[in-house]
């Protein structure tokens, strides 16, 4: 496997895709999202599936298998997974499940900084954040109770996963705001800046 080709999320899920069969990428992007794969992949922008195949081709991962001709639409290049390919689905299938990755969301950092607002002004913010939490979760379980009886759990464990996930962060996050709400966690200017004048005069002494 080449070493300049870096795995990545969409990466794998096309390289997966292209196990079942060769396809275009228009058919990669069908796939994607009757498969629900937009809830664990970046599929928002179509540039940016194309760039993941060029750079899969351009790494020897994938490997145009024909061009397509029809009338009713333009010039389409089928891709299929080449042995390079399998090989680096496995590896990074193995990697991305094995171990946790370093990662730098916007929610954590956003709370790192909650301190610039009072209070009172980040409990109804968390209550909106709250609010779409519970509606994301409800449509993964409405997702979950519609597919087909007798579905393989396998087919469906990446929603359990987020389900679970978002369970625990709307409930952490209903604790955070009624702390918020009753008082227990507060801050204002004034305590940061002598908690900062402690902090600072405790460094000098040493």
């Amino acid at each position: 496997m080449p070493a300049s080709v870096k795995s990545s999320p969409l990466g794998l899920t096309v390289l997966a895709l292209l196990h079942y069969r060769p396809l275009h990428p228009y058919g990669i992007q069908r796939l994607l999202r009757q498969w629900g794969k937009e809830q664990v992949v970046n599929v928002g922008q179509r540039a940016g599936l194309y760039r993941t195949i060029e750079r899969l081709e351009t790494g020897g991962l994938i490997a145009v298998r024909q061009t397509e001709r029809d009338q009713q639409y333009p010039e389409r290049t089928v891709y299929e997974v080449t042995e390079e390919g399998r090989a680096a689905t496995r590896e990074w299938l193995e990697q991305m499940l094995a171990a946790p990755r370093a990662e730098f969301p916007a929610f954590p950092a956003a709370l790192s900084n909650m301190l610039l607002l009072t209070p009172d002004e980040a409990a109804p913010i968390l209550e909106r954040r709250a609010a779409q939490l519970h509606a994301r979760r409800a449509d993964l379980e409405r997702q979950s109770a519609e597919a087909a009886t007798g579905l393989p759990r396998i087919t469906l464990i990446e929603n359990e996963y987020l389900i679970a996930v978002l369970d625990a962060e709307e409930r952490w996050l209903q604790g955070v705001i009624g702390d918020l709400r009753d008082g227990s966690l507060t801050w204002s200017p004034e305590m940061l800046a002598a908690f900062q004048d402690a902090a600072e005069s405790g460094a000098a002494a040493t």
